[in-house]
């Protein structure tokens, strides 16, 4: 411990003349500070570390928090009094589009505790008593390591927890505590399903129709807003995803996109997760570019970052550094910058701040350091790293706390608190019937589009069917034909229910889907099943007809135009039911590997019991015959069929006898005597096709239900544990 202090007093000692509260001059390790009358630009590697003693006092005047002026003084308080976001911006070039204002809102949190249960190894809680504000035309950041808290405190600011979560302290809304309503914020996942098969311009316009009410004129002056805000018009007509031969979007375009899509409702407060995940460098810079420009509209931003730039670094207004579910600071960039100087951790000048940072406070370092601690370079030892994390968090953690940055947003809460601004309000939602409407149009564009899934899957089908009609062609309508015309029907509604496996990608990526828009409150759980069912009829009776009318002919089936369409009706039936069950397992399982198994098992088990390997009556009772033999949608499937094709007919035996249809499959298939028996049959295939829909429907919503009971517990948090 005393090597680790020395090391720490080596620290502050190297950089005296950064870390002296007296006098806060850059030193020739700490000149990230912009210069005097720049502090609009980025940050740069080109700012000289030799510019004037010259220190900024900002005081914030009476009239509003974001009012701020500028004068030069031999003594400079604190850098955290700083408010770059309240600077005016440069001027716009001529005949530049202006960007719609946006009204935003600002946001506190007082004293935030979060914990979840078996999230950390020593404690529940993520984060810890945190404090913090945002404000509207300003970007603030919250940065950190990973497992620090970063999206778990951003979560918590807009109630979106999960179910394990519980929340103490207070949140405020425009001073007032309150949740936020529908289409006063947005919040982007880090990881958010687009779809491919739509343009930028088609994704953003279906969006803005299941969230916004009112007249189509409005909703599109909204989407070409929000494709304006994000700078998207040489992407706004090009598919998300890529068409056949066609690339889709960079990955920058897509991030954009998704925040695109929050952009419609134009929301007062956006909450983005990661809005740099997974972006390169020159990608990360537009994006920031991209959001600094929306912030300037008024919309207040909130979002997280793990590591950035030194040009990007430079564009926050704000910045929230965690480590452990500890703030270690609060406040705007360059007093960050100052902290850790004072602290005694100066940023090196060859260094990116939020290299600095995180170097400084992530303990994975100390493994790096445990591996390196014998190794050399050409420069004698690694000194860089040389530096235990343990000291330097709680150095920080101690300095700010006593620091006049603590100090001063703690006033700047009591005075955003003080007083009770506007109450934000709803905004409205689309209605019901024309969610459906939009979701059902949606999906058959979808589906028009998508030819691995659809058309390639129409393919396979007639292809099937053709292979199944030439194998059992020719049998002839005499009494031995009736086995093999038997087994031709059970091949042919077995394979080609089988065959649905082809549509599990398609229908994950619909569930995925839904569960992003459920989130934001775009779409409904009966909204999705109904939309879902509507558009997905036309392309199952595309294939029933389709697969029905080549294989009724190959194999000789009877002559009648009425029986012909029972027979493509049944089939159809027979595909809506195997769509409910591809839904439902894709539903339970949510992975495309697992689904294709379970759905290849339940297939077989239901198979077996479908009455073809040996008659239902002859089925074991536990088990097989009771239930799976009732719930195999093939049995009933295959029974309509052949009572549709023998029931009514009779068959020659030498020259005076005579079988009916039903006595010649009685060693065959178990099926019934009852000319209107087939029509029963097709009933329980309807029945089993709207069940299965319930079952997921009730999946569905109870995923929906612990998310609304997280929010009803996160309000009672706010009112009873913490009373203003």
């Amino acid at each position: 411990m005393e090597e680790i202090q020395s090391q720490s007093d080596h620290y502050r000692s190297s950089s005296s003349s950064a870390s002296s509260p007296a006098s806060r001059v850059p030193s020739s390790n700490f000149f990230y500070l912009r210069k005097p009358g720049a502090l609009r630009q980025p940050i740069s590697f080109e700012d000289s570390p030799d510019w004037d003693d010259t220190d900024i006092e900002v005081k914030v005047e009476e009239g509003g928090a974001d009012s701020i002026r500028t004068a030069t003084t031999p003594v400079s308080p604190s850098l955290s009094k700083l408010n770059s976001g309240s600077l005016p911006s440069p001027p716009l070039p001529e005949g530049a589009i202006v960007a719609r204002k946006i009204a935003g809102a600002s946001l506190v949190w007082k004293d935030l505790t979060v914990t979840i249960k078996g999230k950390r190894k020593y404690s529940d809680k993520v984060v810890k008593s945190s404090n913090g504000y945002a404000l509207p035309g300003t970007m603030t950041v919250i940065m950190g390591p990973a497992k620090s808290g970063k999206s778990t405190l951003l979560r918590a600011l807009a109630g979106r927890l999960p179910d394990s979560a519980r929340i103490y302290g207070e949140v405020f809304v425009n001073g007032v505590k309150s949740r936020m309503p529908y289409g006063s914020y947005g919040f982007v996942e880090r990881e958010t399903t687009l779809i491919g098969s739509l343009t930028v311009r088609e994704y953003l316009y279906y969006s803005a129709l299941l969230q916004l009410p009112g007249f189509l004129s409005k909703k599109r002056s909204a989407v070409e807003d929000a494709i304006l805000a994000m700078s998207l018009g040489d992407y706004a007509n090009k598919l998300i995803g890529g068409h056949c031969y066609m690339k889709g979007l960079p990955s920058g375009e897509r991030r954009r996109v998704t925040i695109a899509r929050e952009l419609v409702m134009r929301p007062h407060i956006l909450f983005i997760d990661e809005p740099l995940y997974h972006l390169d460098s020159v990608s990360a810079l537009l994006m920031m570019v991209t959001l600094k420009k929306l912030a300037n509209t008024g919309c207040t931003l909130i979002f997280t970052i793990y590591q950035s730039s030194t040009e990007v670094f430079g564009l926050f207004d704000r910045i929230c550094l965690l480590s452990n579910g500890n703030t270690l600071f609060f406040g705007e960039t360059l007093a960050c910058l100052q902290h850790f100087s004072n602290a005694g951790f100066p940023c090196p000048i060859m260094q990116s701040p939020s290299d600095h940072f995180l170097r400084a406070i992530n303990t994975d370092f100390d493994r790096i350091i445990a591996m390196c601690k014998n190794w050399q370079d050409d420069h004698g030892e690694l000194s860089s790293v040389n530096m235990d994390t343990a000291v330097a968090i709680r150095t920080l953690e101690a300095t700010y706390k006593s620091s006049a940055d603590a100090a001063a947003v703690e006033n700047m809460i009591l005075k955003l608190t003080d007083k009770e601004g506007s109450t934000l309000k709803s905004k409205g939602k689309a209605n019901f019937v024309a969610k459906i409407a939009v979701l059902t149009w949606r999906s058959l564009l979808i589906m028009s589009r998508e030819w691995k899934y659809y058309w390639l899957r129409l393919i396979l089908y007639m292809f099937l069917a053709l292979c199944i009609g030439t194998v059992f062609s020719g049998l002839g309508h005499s009494l031995s034909s009736v086995g093999t015309r038997v087994a031709a029907v059970f091949v042919f509604v077995s394979f080609t229910s089988l065959f649905s496996i082809a549509g599990v990608p398609a229908q994950l990526k619909e569930i995925k889907i839904y569960a992003c828009e459920e989130a934001n409150q775009h779409s409904g759980t009966f909204v999705f099943l109904i939309g879902q069912l509507l558009s997905s009829i036309p392309f199952l009776f595309l294939l029933s007809v389709s697969s029905s009318l080549v294989f009724y002919f190959l194999i000789g089936l009877r002559d009648d135009f009425s029986l012909l369409m029972y027979f493509t009706l049944n089939f159809f039936m027979c595909l809506l039911v195997n769509e409910g069950l591809v839904l439902l397992i894709a539903t339970i399982c949510q992975n495309i590997f697992w689904s294709i198994i379970m759905l290849v098992t339940v297939h077989m088990v239901m198979m077996l019991s479908a009455g073809y390997f040996r008659i239902r009556s002859a089925l074991p009772r536990p088990v097989w015959m009771y239930p799976v033999s009732y719930i195999a949608f093939h049995t009933y499937s295959i029974q309509g069929l052949l009572e549709n094709e023998y029931i009514g007919t009779s068959f020659a035996v030498g020259q005076v006898r005579s079988l009916s249809g039903y006595q010649a499959l009685q060693s065959a298939y178990d099926i019934s005597a009852d000319v209107n028996s087939k029509w029963g049959n097709l009933l329980i295939l309807f029945l089993m096709a709207v069940g299965y829909r319930i079952l997921v429907f009730i999946l569905l919503q109870f995923r929906v239900r612990k998310t609304l009971s997280l929010r009803c517990l996160f309000r009672c948090n706010q009112n009873t544990n913490n009373p203003r």
